[in-house]
């Protein structure tokens, strides 16, 4: 039942400290994300892989402090259903112009189902649905880096449009051919283009960030021509003697599933916006579900009993 009146002071007091306790959970992750880069330009497999481990329990983690805290300054296992009713609909106040409110929604639920009874798992409590929309999320301040580049080549172009949008990625370590590869990247995008006119609003679009996972990195993206869309992922590899080759061209969905498939590692990305990105893999790979993405991404646990907001709680 909705309150008749936000009253409490200690409400919003709750309200704030988890999403405080958020925010914190995800500057960590995202800054441990963010060394991936580095972590591949250096070649630092085992760091990488020791990253990935750690970086899995970052979740559970800042849960237990966020719990933790709670309970100490604020003895929130003794409020009344009236104050937890009242926490929620500070928290959702919060999620206004939040960049991540669909994980920020997870980690109230992780935290509230640690400290309330059984009894009081209901929609008055806990999200069960979303109450912010991710659709239409964007950092408008100037600095901010977008989701995803675009890239208009002509006919002309095409080779020096392949090869700004591998050069984008400010990688600190030289390719072996960087010309020769951004060349053969061509070849097989024009393999699917074959006796096809480029319509008005042919590009390509890349996210902006690099998918880290073991001892590769790759570029994601997909090509538009007219209706027609094709996704592709480039994996980029060290060669034998430490430079940097682009090791294959995937394309179509069938090849980006077996890519983003729940049998692999998470991917570790750099996202402001991680809703942005998974919307945009959405585009690419319809038939695989959301939630499946979040997993990919490093966002969310299998074997958890609380997943993000697309599973059943």
């Amino acid at each position: 039942m909705f309150p008749q009146r936000l009253d409490s002071t200690l409400a919003y007091a709750i309200a704030k400290a988890m999403m405080d306790g958020f925010n914190r959970h995800y500057r960590l992750f995202r800054t441990e994300s963010a060394r991936a880069k580095h972590r591949f330009e250096t070649r630092d497999w085992r760091g990488q892989q020791r990253a990935q481990r750690e970086r899995i329990e970052f979740y559970d983690l800042r849960v237990k402090e966020c719990v933790m805290r709670l309970m100490k300054e604020f003895g929130a296992d003794e409020q009344p259903m009236e104050v937890w009713e009242q926490v929620k609909l500070h928290y959702i106040g919060l999620l206004v112009n939040h960049h991540q409110p669909e994980l920020a929604e997870t980690f109230f639920n992780s935290v509230t189902t640690k400290i309330l009874q059984r009894a009081y798992f209901q929609n008055d409590f806990i999200f069960v649905r979303p109450a912010v929309s991710t659709e239409y999320i964007e950092n408008e301040e100037p600095s901010a880096r977008p989701t995803y580049r675009c890239y208009y080549p002509t006919a002309e172009t095409m080779q020096a449009e392949a090869l700004l949008m591998l050069q984008d990625f400010d990688l600190r370590v030289p390719f072996e051919d960087l010309g020769r590869d951004a060349e053969l990247v061509l070849n097989a995008m024009k393999r699917h283009f074959d006796h096809v006119k480029l319509r008005a609003n042919f590009q390509f679009q890349v996210l902006s960030g690099l998918f880290f996972r073991n001892k590769g990195a790759y570029v994601v993206g997909k090509i538009i021509n007219g209706f027609q869309e094709v996704p592709f992922a480039l994996p980029i590899l060290h060669n034998t003697d430490g430079k940097l080759v682009v090791d294959a061209a995937l394309f179509g969905e069938d090849d980006l599933l077996i890519l983003f498939s729940f049998a692999r590692a998470y991917f570790m990305v750099d996202m402001e916006i991680p809703s942005a990105y998974v919307q945009f893999l959405r585009s690419m790979m319809p038939r695989k579900p959301r939630a499946e993405f979040y997993n990919a991404l490093g966002l969310a646990k299998q074997g958890k009993t609380l997943f993000y907001r697309d599973f059943l709680f």
